[in-house]
């Protein structure tokens, strides 16, 4: 039996994951880092912290072990964020992370000098603040002397590839979210680079995800534990990683995450772009292949916003009991009816993504009257996450992506009554599995792939990925739902103008 290693570089810590050939986990371990916000709106992170803590995960979870069984690792990664290497590969400055929001001018820049169709054409998305080539512009206008020392820029998973092999390589999932790459063709694009001034040499080679990007070094092998010449796959974005990790690796699969944000995620062989850039269309884990993806930017973090706000009551009470609030919230939200008493709530407490690219609406509470409670606004606030996250699967849809077989993930996937409300939301069966390491796990089949215990990455995901439980919509349910949900859908329209004059003032 041969051991798979799987590394999940995230925003809050890198979580290492050690699996035999059959998906199982062996051993687990995370270690957290600090993230840093200069100012306001601004979001970075040391790329050192991403490599110390690496390294002790992976100490960790080979120890003990017979080390000469690990066939390969895989890496996935948070998206976009942007590291920066001089000619003695040392990073320049902290990492400019996929949250940091101070990149709105040069997107309008990078869509003025690209143009937004061609832009889209191209790169398959909009001009967006969380992607790597506005940071890239923002670091050549306000740092130039950070600028002109770069020899070398990489994304957070492939800093640490650097670190462990020697080489400078990323993954097309992972390369999709620079906006530099031609998404159709794979490759980096020379009109996107040269209409930006972008020196193409700056950037790392392109490989499918299960590719062997570089083996472990003897200097990264003293350091982990595992040995030298272990080749390490491409890997990919967090959310590719996440797809293989849940078998969404063939046309008709989905997943929905609720973590922070949310996210509806589907599989296509073949690409598809939504011509209004509503939704991401990125190269998928599986060769040849892409995903689509729709995101709704507060989506676990609604419910967290009103726990901290308002649920000092069954905090203290879970903590009694020890117990999770969010398991005692689950209990009060399942006794309000659907539609909560005629109560919306609107998820927009960070402006949102999908389908509206409106930085500037807000969230807020639609309906509310006295006769209202507790258990009805935490129900609303569940309601309206599935909302916005059904919005994002109406526009994948549109653009002719099938999604009947979803699987929930993230934090809000562990909830039973937020399965069945997005089961019958949807209209679709929506599954939970039996791993909960999802991009890990999707990093290490990458590994297999690579390594030859697995012949490819379905064929990984079909001996991995098993199902625990399933949901299967309830036609009275979703008939009640729909009710809500056509009015929901006019709200955004009507408050759009509002919104502005807010933002004004």
């Amino acid at each position: 039996m041969k051991y798979l290693i799987g590394i999940d570089l995230g925003t809050s810590g890198t979580k290492t994951v050690l699996f035999d050939e059959n998906g199982n986990t062996i051993k687990s371990h995370t270690v957290e880092y600090p993230m840093y916000q200069p100012r306001n709106g601004w979001a970075e992170q040391d790329p050192e912290d991403w490599y110390n803590a690496t390294v002790e995960t992976l100490r960790n979870v080979v120890k003990g072990i017979d080390q000469e069984k690990i066939a390969g690792i895989g890496i996935s990664g948070q998206m976009h964020s942007l590291v920066m290497l001089d000619e003695n590969n040392e990073v320049i400055r902290p990492s400019i992370l996929w949250c940091d929001g101070r990149t709105a001018e040069e997107c309008r820049e990078i869509t003025e000098l690209i143009g937004k169709d061609r832009l889209i054409d191209i790169t398959a998305n909009p001009a967006l603040t969380g992607f790597t080539a506005s940071k890239i512009m923002w670091i050549k206008k306000h740092e130039p002397e950070n600028y002109n020392r770069c020899r070398h820029i990489l994304l957070a998973k492939d800093y640490v590839r650097f670190r462990l092999t020697g080489e400078y390589a990323t993954d097309v999932s992972d390369a999709s979210g620079m906006q530099l790459l031609d998404i159709k063709a794979r490759c980096w694009s020379d009109e996107v680079l040269e209409k930006l001034g972008i020196d193409k040499a700056l950037l790392a080679r392109v490989y499918e995800s299960p590719d062997i990007t570089g083996y472990i070094t003897e200097n990264a092998a003293r350091l982990t534990g595992v040995p030298a010449g272990t080749p390490v796959a491409g890997g990919a974005g967090d959310n590719a990683a996440a797809a293989v990790g849940t078998g969404v690796v063939t046309d008709g699969k989905a997943f929905t995450t609720i973590g922070t944000s949310g996210v509806v995620f589907a599989h296509t062989n073949e690409m598809r772009v939504d011509p209004k850039g509503r939704i991401h269309t990125f190269c998928a884990a599986v060769p040849g292949e892409w995903h689509v993806m729709g995101v709704t930017l507060a989506a676990g973090l609604s419910l967290k916003w009103f726990r901290d706000n308002f649920c000092a009551e069954e905090i203290s009470t879970a903590r009694a009991m020890g117990t999770d609030p969010y398991y005692l919230m689950d209990k009060e939200a399942e006794q309000s009816p659907i539609g909560c008493g005629k109560l919306l709530y609107m998820p927009y407490l960070m402006g949102e993504r999908t389908p509206h690219l409106d930085p500037d609406c807000r969230g807020g509470f639609v309906g509310l009257s006295a006769v209202h409670t507790k258990r009805d606004m935490i129900r609303a606030v569940m309601e309206g996450v599935s909302y916005s996250l059904r919005d994002c699967l109406e526009v994948l849809r549109e653009i002719g992506v099938s999604a009947d077989d979803m699987a929930a993930c993230g934090g809000g996937g562990t909830s039973p009554l937020w399965r069945s409300m997005l089961a019958d939301i949807f209209g679709v069966r929506v599954k939970t599995l039996a791993s909960k390491e999802g991009p890990a796990l999707g990093a290490a089949i990458l590994a297999g792939v690579c390594s030859g215990v697995y012949g490819s990455v379905r064929e990984g995901c079909e001996r991995t990925v098993k199902t625990r439980s399933v949901y299967e919509p309830n036609a009275a349910n979703s008939a009640e739902y729909e009710k809500y949900y056509s009015v929901y859908r006019a709200l955004y329209g009507s408050l759009k103008n509002v919104y502005g004059l807010l933002a004004e003032i």
